[in-house]
């Protein structure tokens, strides 16, 4: 009997052991998921190679790290700032909370129609992938829901994410237009790489200009007959090297094409050709912009046109931009920028 009794009594303790284990083990899982369902982070900025962004009406941006920098879908430079803020929060978005029971169902119910896509990966290895979706009620944050790379399949908890120290919701840092990728630099030349600059005024031919470059420091200006004129060549030193690291204020091509066949039944008020010394001519061609009627004449100056702002075609006529003329009027000079005020030889 004795016997018997102890035979139970191990066997119950046999048994609770193993609940209790099973317990742990069950516990230890639950929380092992809550811990991966929530890791959107990835420290090692430095190891990505490629980044995909993907959104809902069929845009595509695949972005990747070259020796040149970063370049979108293998075709143009990326803008700076806009790796940097994507870069910054890869590597530093955190967890604010989990989304509440009463509003998951509508959170994940408008994630799966409108978030992005957003793939990372370090050499040929996809590291992370999550969806990013709208911003909160108080736009101090952005609900991301995590992907199970192993498995494919998409954890079920979504998360309220931020940037600590950041006030913002996060979704415009993933971009997925190409465009808006696409670095804003336009024109960008040195003197060793330029062969001529011919700058036609079109409304007014005697304005016009070229500039030949027989090497860095020996020039000849021309007017528009090919004729030689005198020059400073202070002055011309000075409009060569305005021809570097200048940007378009915003791209339109694309964006409104009634806008711009409109433009191209006009002629551009001004041409700048520029040829390489590798026998290759880019050309620029320059449109007034129609003044905004909501803007009050200043002094009682009524302008025709837009005083700040002009259109820009460019790529062989394949691309249109909205351009400041702050940043392009120092390349729209006349021949008489060179020619007034040089002193006569005695």
């Amino acid at each position: 009997m004795k016997n018997f009794s102890s035979v139970i009594l191990i066997a119950v303790l046999l048994i609770l052991a193993s609940l209790a284990i099973f317990i742990y083990k069950s516990k230890h899982k639950s929380t092992t998921i809550d811990e991966d369902s929530r890791n959107f982070k990835f420290k090692d900025t430095a190891a990505i190679t490629k980044i995909f962004i993907a959104d809902k009406d069929g845009n595509k941006s695949t972005i990747k790290r070259t020796q040149k920098g970063w370049i979108v879908n293998d075709k143009y430079s990326c803008r700076r700032d806009a790796i940097l803020n994507l870069l910054e929060v890869i590597k530093f978005v955190e967890v604010k909370m989990p989304v509440e029971k009463a509003t998951k169902e509508s959170v994940l119910k408008f994630m799966a129609s409108t978030a992005l896509k957003v793939e990372i990966y370090s050499g040929d290895e996809m590291v992370k992938q999550y969806y990013v979706g709208h911003e909160t009620p108080d736009s101090e944050g952005s609900y991301l829901l995590l992907t199970d790379i192993e498995t494919g399949e998409n954890y079920k908890d979504p998360f309220v994410c931020f940037i600590p120290g950041f006030k913002g919701y996060l979704l415009p840092r993933y971009i997925a237009k190409e465009n808006e990728w696409r670095d804003r630099l336009v024109i960008n030349y040195i003197p060793p790489q330029i062969k001529q600059i011919k700058v036609s005024h079109i409304n007014s031919p005697d304005s016009s200009f070229s500039i030949d470059l027989i090497n860095t420091t020996s020039f000849k200006l021309k007017s528009i007959s090919g004729a030689d004129l005198p020059f400073d060549e202070k002055k011309i030193k000075q409009y060569l090297a305005y021809f570097q690291n200048i940007s378009y204020e915003a791209l339109i091509t694309g964006k409104n094409k009634k806008l711009t066949d409109s433009l191209e039944k006009n002629k551009p008020f001004c041409v700048i050709d520029i040829t390489t010394t590798d026998f290759k001519t880019d050309e620029y061609k320059f449109y007034y912009k129609q003044p905004n009627p909501n803007i009050t004449p200043e002094h009682g100056i009524t302008y025709q046109t837009d005083p700040d702002r002009l259109y820009l075609e460019f790529s062989n006529n394949n691309e249109w931009a909205l351009i400041q003329y702050y940043v392009f009027g120092k390349i729209l000079v006349s021949k008489t920028y060179f020619t007034d005020q040089i002193a006569v030889k005695k």
